[in-house]
């Protein structure tokens, strides 16, 4: 399972904090998967992709949710399918890393973002994988406004350039193949 973190409603869909749903979108373009299916609280899409080491079917996950309470919704969802927290992977903006730049993780803390908080409060475990996208940060402005604000001209090049990376190394992390996705996206 794939999860995209964002906000949903039209007045965040270009906001910083919507880059989790952004990937997600992109990946199922390039895919032809439809996330129109509701289920729960979230759209749903799935599919089958085909990696060097065979099929994979997989579920892609916007929670409609707010971030805050996105856990809720993906416990839900990982029961419906019958899956653990260890076969998923979270996607979400970071802070904390510059515009532009993607980080993937095995696991580890929330490291202050409330989405993820929700998902290791809900799901009782921090042992998912991650993919960041970063946003940067405005030290002049507080971050709970900053993440409802759109990108300038100059970072959305930067993050759409990530978002593309992103969709490259999620068929590497689909297939457990971390650490390869790592040296090569960092």
């Amino acid at each position: 399972m794939i999860v995209g973190l964002g906000n949903p409603g039209p007045e965040y869909e270009e906001t910083k904090h919507n880059v989790g749903f952004w990937l997600i979108d992109s990946f199922a373009k390039d895919h032809g998967i439809s996330l129109s299916e509701k289920k729960g609280e979230a759209r749903v899409g799935q599919g089958r992709l085909a990696v060097p080491s065979g099929q994979i079917d997989l579920v892609l996950v916007k929670p409609q949710t707010f971030m805050n309470r996105s856990g809720r919704s993906i416990q839900y969802l990982l029961q419906l399918f019958g899956l653990s927290p260890s076969e998923m992977i979270v996607v979400y903006d970071d802070l904390d890393l510059p515009c532009g730049r993607i980080r993937i993780r095995p696991k580890g803390s929330a490291g202050g973002h409330r989405g993820v908080a929700s998902i290791i409060d809900a799901t009782g475990t921090d042992g998912f994988i991650r993919l960041r996208i970063g946003i940067g940060r405005d030290p002049s402005q507080d971050p709970a406004d900053y993440v409802l604000t759109p990108f300038r001209s100059e970072e959305l090049k930067q993050v759409e350039e990530s978002i593309d990376k992103g969709v490259e190394a999620l068929p590497l992390l689909l297939e457990g193949r971390i650490t390869e996705a790592m040296n090569r996206y960092h």
